[in-house]
């Protein structure tokens, strides 16, 4: 039932994580001069997954004690807050909100750009650009870039992506439990900075299998979204485990899924499953409804004749 991750693009991509993460490390040290220093107050931005990405990079920065960083939307970031550096982070380096707020912070702060391909326009607008040429990808669904830029952002911080790494190799090695491959909703909770990887894990199911998925910080659960639990619903909780929520989702009818492997290892089981139900449903994860690989949009055209 598409346990496998042999095949198409995405799941050749899922597969070279583990070696994507531990090339992360390397270039980590290649390139700390060009990352945030300990002190600094720095926003760091994205789309979409990168988005996620930098909100569980902010926290795991918070969290180390290197400064105050903020995670916005690219189109979201307030006007008029001062920052040391702004960090971006685009796989295409294409994206409109992307260029348009580079363009509108040149020369007000240092800027700083992970991409996939360094030739883009991004390079344009940017001070430097950091590229993770080995983590490219040919999907419309990010899996191995955004996990990467993660791993190479938190080597930066000091943790070893390698125990990451080898949990990843294990979860690859593995089938997909028959109770996640039956669920037909999906809640992930995560708190810190695995509540990033929460929404980047209900965004994959979204994306690849077009599956009702939520996410939440794993104590907003009681507030609300423990509504929705039901019969056939998956609360999967990345990260440390909440006293008493095992017996709150099955009193709800759900069933509580607590994965046993590092967060970022457990991002990649959400992928393969992503894969997986796609498949079962008829769909082809290489090539999502309604997506690009980058969004650009096209410039406004003139308003209506009076």
């Amino acid at each position: 039932m598409g346990e496998s991750v042999a095949g198409g693009h995405t799941e050749q991509e899922i597969a070279s994580q583990p070696a994507c993460w531990r090339r992360a490390a390397q270039l980590a040290l290649d390139v700390a001069g060009s990352l945030p220093a300990p002190g600094e107050r720095i926003a760091v931005v994205g789309c979409g997954t990168s988005w996620f990405i930098a909100q569980s990079y902010a926290a795991a920065r918070e969290e180390a004690g290197h400064g105050e960083t903020d995670a916005f939307a690219a189109s979201e970031m307030p006007r008029g807050r001062r920052y040391d550096r702004l960090l971006v982070l685009s796989r295409s380096g294409t994206t409109t909100e992307i260029l348009q707020l580079l363009a509108r912070m040149r020369g007000t702060l240092p800027t700083v750009v992970v991409t996939a391909d360094p030739r883009t326009p991004v390079t344009e607008f940017a001070d430097q650009v950091i590229g993770l040429d080995f983590a490219d990808e040919a999907s419309v669904v990010q899996t191995r870039f955004a996990t990467s830029e993660l791993a190479l952002l938190r080597a930066h911080l000091g943790y070893d992506p390698g125990p990451a790494a080898d949990a990843a190799q294990r979860v690859l090695a593995r089938p997909l439990p028959p109770e996640l491959l039956a669920a037909r909703q999906f809640t992930f909770l995560g708190t810190g900075w695995t509540y990033g990887l929460a929404n980047e894990a209900a965004l994959k199911l979204r994306e690849a299998a077009g599956l009702w998925t939520e996410a939440y910080p794993v104590m907003e659960y009681r507030h609300g979204p423990v509504a929705v639990t039901g019969p056939g619903s998956v609360v999967w909780l990345l990260g440390t485990a909440a006293d008493g929520l095992a017996d709150e989702v099955a009193a709800a009818g759900g069933t509580a899924w607590f994965d046993d492997e590092d967060p970022m290892a457990a991002l990649v089981r959400v992928q393969m499953l992503a894969v997986a139900l796609a498949r079962a449903r008829g769909l082809d994860p290489d090539r999502p409804r309604n997506l690009a690989r980058s969004v650009i949009l096209a410039p406004a055209g003139p308003g209506p004749t009076p």
